[in-house]
């Protein structure tokens, strides 16, 4: 899938800004603070429901503006093409996807798959397993039916539980107990088995992208120490505990993976540069993933380009992007090196007005 147009209106300092992406690459360039990462934060809003700096109502919408609006027309690798808006104010928003209203944000971020790279991306490696579990329910979501009503199920039956557990309503925990095994369990198979089906595609990118990471590998935690024990008997094990905390200890909301690499031991923390290099490594697998199993590609975003990679990083990605058929939205104070013979569009920012360069 590729981006045909983008509107916004009242993003950060954007007043308004209308442009036509080229179908592979796009670069956005300007000085720090020109709004180059505001069209960005739009593009990753209509998929994700939230900017990848936070929440919209910490200062996404233009200060003194009521709202922002986002419009954008996308083509499917079918070749329809699918139109989607959404007006936020920072606690209400609607939207509209193909001429239809739009009840769950959720319904706009199954349509359009985006990929973002961003100055805090390295988290995914180094940071709280939550940022991981996002990761790979995000894939889940877009390729496997049936795993968001799993996800939702597990959800409720979770949330009904530790409002009993604060009760310390002991005598009516089993009945949501059961709820929670059966979906827990079928979601815990999902993210087991996805993790095994990103690493081959994990390799072969981590190679090409930076061949010293060496052979990198996924250790998936399901979320309970005893892999022997089924999720309802690890939550009947727990419940004692659980009474005593007042919320639930074990289960796949607590699930997490960890990358393995020769060049940090088990128990050693990789670099941040080792980080930020593995955790792009993970994204480019999963757009891979992703367009195997979909046979449509997702659209990624690159914020800050140079900033987050080196020189070397830089030409190698743009070599294993030149060989994808992504989308790729790329941010920076100048045009990349090594675009000599690429066909891109180029569009310069300033003082949050956009204009084709």
């Amino acid at each position: 899938m590729h981006l045909t147009s983008l509107h916004v209106r009242d993003v950060r300092c954007i007043t308004e800004a209308e442009i036509e992406p080229h179908p592979r690459l796009n670069v956005l360039s300007g000085f720090n603070g020109a709004g180059k990462s505001s069209l960005l934060e739009a593009i990753h809003l209509m998929a994700y429901g939230r900017s990848f700096r936070g929440r919209v109502r910490d200062g996404l919408i233009r200060t003194g503006m009521p709202s922002l609006e986002v419009f954008i027309e996308w083509a499917e690798q079918a070749g329809a093409l699918r139109r989607a808006g959404l007006r936020h104010t920072g606690s209400q928003w609607a939207a509209r996807l193909d001429g239809k209203a739009v009840d769950m944000l959720g319904e706009l971020s199954t349509a359009f798959a985006v990929l973002s790279f961003e100055p805090g991306s390295h988290a995914l490696i180094d940071g709280a397993s939550e940022i991981r579990r996002r990761y790979l329910d995000w894939g889940l979501f877009h390729v496997e039916q049936g795993f968001l009503g799993h996800w939702r199920r597990y959800g409720r039956g979770l949330k009904q539980r530790n409002a009993l557990l604060k009760q310390r309503a002991a005598n009516q925990l089993l009945a949501w107990e059961t709820e929670m095994a059966e979906a827990g369990e079928r979601l815990t198979d999902a993210r087991r088995r996805y993790v095994g089906e990103l690493e081959p595609a994990l390799a072969a990118v981590a190679s090409e992208l930076s061949p010293s990471l060496g052979p990198l590998a996924l250790d998936f935690a399901s979320g309970w120490r005893d892999q022997d024990l089924t999720l309802a008997d690890a939550l009947l094990l727990a419940r004692d505990r659980d009474l005593a905390v007042g919320f639930t200890t074990v289960g796949p909301h607590r699930a997490n993976w960890r990358l393995r690499s020769p060049l940090w031991p088990a128990g050693e923390a990789p670099s941040r540069g080792q980080a930020k290099v593995s955790a792009l490594a993970c994204l480019l697998a999963q757009g891979s993933h992703f367009q195997r199993v979909r046979s449509e590609s997702p659209v990624f975003l690159l914020d800050d380009f140079a900033a987050e990679l080196d020189r070397r990083h830089q030409q190698r990605l743009l070599g294993v992007l030149r060989g994808n058929a992504w989308q790729v939205f790329i941010t920076g104070t100048e045009a990349p090196q090594g675009l000599e013979g690429v066909h891109f569009s180029g569009f310069h920012v300033e003082h949050g007005r956009v204009v084709k360069a």
